[in-house]
């Protein structure tokens, strides 16, 4: 081996030994690209010495000049290592020295097919227009009109009205829904009847179809996570979740919890194109070398067990998924009691009382006080076979709804139309506590996947109402404490092929049952806060490892109005109820969507 080549092939082993010994110890983001940058010049230097080397071994020699084999097999030997330190240096090595962020993500498109029906009920907002028209003829007249027949007491009412219309806009503008309640409360029984009598036949609603033929949505998530330190990660997700024709982030609120744009519902309900934050948080974990972790930020907390197995997808939030599916600011202190179990307390805001809200404008004593909540959270057994979760939560100081924006047809107060315009929902009363509890146990048996879900909830309500209702109860009545409950049941078979999986599911829950799920990805509804039945049976197929097909079909049949709202009694929808908002009675939906995940 001659002089040069031997010095090159030293250079070369001591550069490639440097190159792999430094990689592992990853500092900030700059050190590391210069430390890339300068072992790709010193390869360049060394393709150029070996590319020197190799015209002198094959340029035209004379017969007393013979082609040096030894010199032409170094050369080889040399090109063949700095090949390897190449591949070295692109692939892997240089990802981890510049890249301290794994990125992954899932893109999902959908079509759906719905179809529902709305039971006949009376048109409870139009009630309450009616009632506060006939309050303002008796404060002009002294009395309501002096007739049996309901068309013409409201006619002459409404003509009363658009006589004097300058008196009513002023009489409307100033009533406040304390005046409204003590007007109603100062009513004796027998006359609240009558005046009912003469508004609802006014106020009638036939039962109709709402149906959808064809929907499309679009979903993307952008996952994200690095290292910290050598026990510090940060994980993320940006979300963004749209139906096709509209981007305008604001829904007009149609009754259905998912019609308003909540804090904790910004990328579980089609929004917009505005790619959000659905999930900003650290965790440390071994805090002093124990089994303990502090995590904080917005948190990991919809897609939670057993929700995943109708997605063919692993866990993807902390709590229960069937008590709550809502994406919130908190913290978690875990403890890893076992390799299979671990205890998290966890703790969150949902409504920060003074922030934005202008409550620097009013006076101390109008203050809401903010909407939080705490729980435990135990993962009882978790491992390939059984996985065992328990959790108990209280939400308290719960408000009449969370910050939002939405953009609503009537006015809640007065019954009147509203000029479509896009509002600031504002809290304005503080309804009491809710208290939460579930489990769930989920089974591997070969083929099969199970699980079972029980859950309860109640409340503890303040003597407080809204223009929506009080905590379980409507606008007029004194709330009570109400408890409720649902259970939840799934199977799901995997084929033999690994790939395709068959899977189906059924909830029931009561009449006063409730739970956080508005962001429960079903565009009808959350389907585990049904006040009824819903069945589901869904087929999944892995057309590549990460390129998913699936085929789904849902339908609800709800026993009471309400479901997945704190606000208002329910009401039985086979009894021709007053609603403040038309109900469905039974609803459908067929669903194929391709997700390609990366």
């Amino acid at each position: 081996m001659t002089t040069k080549v031997k010095i090159l092939k030293d250079v070369l082993s001591f550069a490639l030994g440097a190159l792999l010994a430094t990689l592992p110890l990853i500092g900030s983001a700059q050190d590391d690209e210069a430390i890339v940058e300068k072992m790709a010049k010193e390869i360049e230097l060394l393709q150029e010495q070996i590319e020197e080397l190799s015209r002198n071994v094959n340029k035209p020699r004379g017969p007393r000049m013979p082609i040096d084999a030894d010199l032409a097999e170094e050369v080889q030997l040399l090109r063949e290592d700095v090949d390897y330190l190449e591949k070295a240096l692109t692939p892997a090595e240089k990802h981890a020295a510049l890249d301290n962020i794994d990125f992954s993500g899932e893109f999902r498109f959908q079509a759906h097919n719905i179809s529902t029906t709305i039971q006949a009920h009376f048109n409870g907002m139009g009630i309450q227009r009616d009632m506060i028209n006939t309050m303002f003829y008796m404060n002009g007249n002294g009395s309501p009109p002096m007739t049996p027949d309901p068309e013409d007491y409201i006619n002459a009412v409404n003509a009363y009205v658009a006589q004097n219309y300058s008196d009513y806009q002023y009489f409307i503008n100033q009533l406040t829904f304390a005046d409204l309640k003590q007007s109603v409360g100062m009513m004796p029984p027998a006359q609240q009847q009558m005046l009912f009598g003469m508004l609802m036949p006014n106020n009638f609603v036939p039962a109709y179809e709402h149906n959808n033929s064809l929907l499309y949505t679009s979903r993307l998530r952008l996952n994200m996570r690095a290292n910290v330190g050598s026990n510090v990660a940060f994980d993320g997700r940006l979300g963004m979740y749209k139906v096709w024709g509209d981007s305008t982030g604001v829904q007009v609120f149609n009754g259905q919890p998912t019609s308003i744009s909540w804090d904790g519902t910004t990328v579980g309900v089609p929004n917009s194109d505005v790619l959000r934050v659905e999930r900003a948080y650290f965790t440390w974990t071994d805090i002093g070398g124990k089994p303990f972790y502090l995590s904080i930020g917005r948190r990991p907390s919809t897609g939670g067990a057993p929700l995943n197995l109708r997605e063919d997808e692993l866990r993807g939030g902390t709590p229960l998924g069937s008590l709550i599916n809502y994406q919130f600011d908190g913290i978690t202190l875990g403890w890893k009691i076992l390799d299979e179990s671990t205890l998290r307390f966890c703790y969150g805001v949902g409504y920060e009382s003074q922030w934005g809200n202008g409550s620097e404008l009013v006076t101390e004593e109008s203050h809401l006080d903010d909407a939080w909540f705490w729980g435990f959270n135990w993962d009882v057994w978790n491992s390939d076979s059984l996985f065992v979760q328990a959790t108990i939560a209280q939400a308290v100081d719960v408000t009449d709804g969370f910050n939002a924006l939405a953009s609503l047809p009537v006015d809640p107060l007065t019954g009147q139309e509203l000029p479509p315009a896009v509002m600031r929902f504002t809290p304005s009363e503080n309804l009491g506590d809710i208290n939460l509890a579930s489990i769930v146990a989920m089974f591997k048996a070969g083929s099969f996947d199970y699980f079972a879900s029980v859950n309860y909830s109640s409340t503890d309500p303040n003597n407080v109402t809204t223009p929506f209702g009080g905590l379980l109860s409507d606008p007029f009545a004194v709330p009570e404490e109400q408890s409720g409950s649902m259970y939840y049941l799934g199977a799901r078979y995997t084929f033999s092929n690994d790939k395709t999986k068959l899977g189906l599911e059924y909830n029931h829950g009561s009449e006063y049952w409730f739970n956080f799920a508005m962001a429960e990805d079903d565009l009808l509804g959350p389907k585990t806060s049904a006040r009824g039945d819903v069945w589901e049976v869904y087929l999944t197929h892995r057309i590549r490892d990460n390129f998913v097909f699936k085929y789904g079909y849902i339908d609800y049949q709800y026993d009471y109005s309400g479901s997945g709202w704190l606000l208002g009694a329910p009401q039985d929808l086979t009894s021709t109820p007053i609603l403040g908002f038309p109900t469905y009675d039974n609803a459908s939906k067929h669903m194929l969507s391709l997700s390609a995940r990366f």
